[in-house]
């Protein structure tokens, strides 16, 4: 990954913008406005070798995690080390008036192999950016593919639940986005400990789990096979296909899951656990 480098526009760090919002308490509407933390949500595109691939909404944060892990948990690339470079480019409202678009757009231009960028194309699907059915975006029913099966890690069947809360009960502490908004997920990684080694928030959580995977595979790869994710959020079966496409052989999520989160784990061989909060793990797949 030598050839990734420090975007030479940064995005907004903080994730947030202060407004100002007029807040009724107990029923009495305040004279003044209060100044209030928003979360930021504007449209990311990633454009491959120049093609453009998908626009996406997230939060313009650890953008070059974002699109390292989405070409890596979509398959777009086989390893990280098929992704050569990440450009961000920021384009501002326009002063022109020539776009309608209020605010900022951020622009990912990615390099990939070039015969990942041959079957991106064999295979190129019109996306409008990921929602929460995973599938948008799909010509056909014969596009639907099953999830790569994981190869068994043999600390992940007998993980203790006190760990994984431990893991959970920890997150709050790593979501000061969410802490300042109230309108954020988050995607953590845990080691076999239960401790928490890193975590990243957006709008979306297939974003943060995205930007969590980019995470990885820039900083920790050896830590895939050693640790599991953590999601703030429920569970539906894209976020069990990302985990298992890049290896991640544990899930533990505060919500619930989807009947195809669950049936995509037990294809994958991923163990899934859910409603991890208040001393209850729930466990759908071994």
């Amino acid at each position: 990954m030598s050839g990734l480098h420090e975007p030479d526009v940064i995005a907004d760090a903080a994730g947030y913008r202060m407004v100002d919002a007029s807040r009724a308490v107990g029923g009495v509407q305040p004279p003044e406005p209060q100044r209030e933390s928003v979360a930021i949500e504007a449209p990311v595109a990633l454009v491959f070798n120049g093609l453009s691939h998908a626009v996406m909404m997230a939060t313009p944060r650890d953008l070059q995690e974002l699109a390292l892990g989405f070409a890596w948990s979509e398959g777009l690339i086989d390893t990280p080390a098929d992704c050569y470079d990440i450009e961000l480019i920021e384009h501002g409202p326009d002063a022109a008036g020539r776009s309608a678009w209020p605010a900022a757009r951020y622009e990912l231009q990615v390099e990939i192999a070039g015969r990942c960028f041959e079957r991106l194309k064999l295979r190129r699907r019109t996306l409008a950016g990921r929602t929460g059915c995973g599938l948008c975006g799909t010509e056909s029913l014969d596009q639907l593919d099953a999830p790569a099966r994981l190869r068994p890690q043999p600390w992940v069947p007998g993980f203790p639940a006190d760990l994984v809360w431990r893991a959970v009960g920890a997150l709050p502490q790593w979501q000061p986005l969410n802490a300042s908004t109230g309108a954020t997920h988050a995607a953590a990684w845990a080691d076999r400990h239960g401790e928490l080694r890193a975590a990243f928030e957006d709008v979306g959580r297939h974003n943060a789990l995205d930007k969590l995977l980019g995470h990885l595979a820039r900083h920790a790869p050896q830590d895939i096979g050693e640790g599991f994710a953590v999601m703030s959020s429920r569970v539906s079966h894209e976020l069990v296909h990302k985990c298992a496409r890049t290896g991640v052989t544990m899930l533990a999520a505060v919500s619930g899951p989807t009947t195809l989160a669950i049936d995509s784990a037990q294809a994958a061989g991923l163990r899934l656990l859910a409603y991890c909060r208040e001393g209850r793990v729930t466990q759908y797949v071994p």
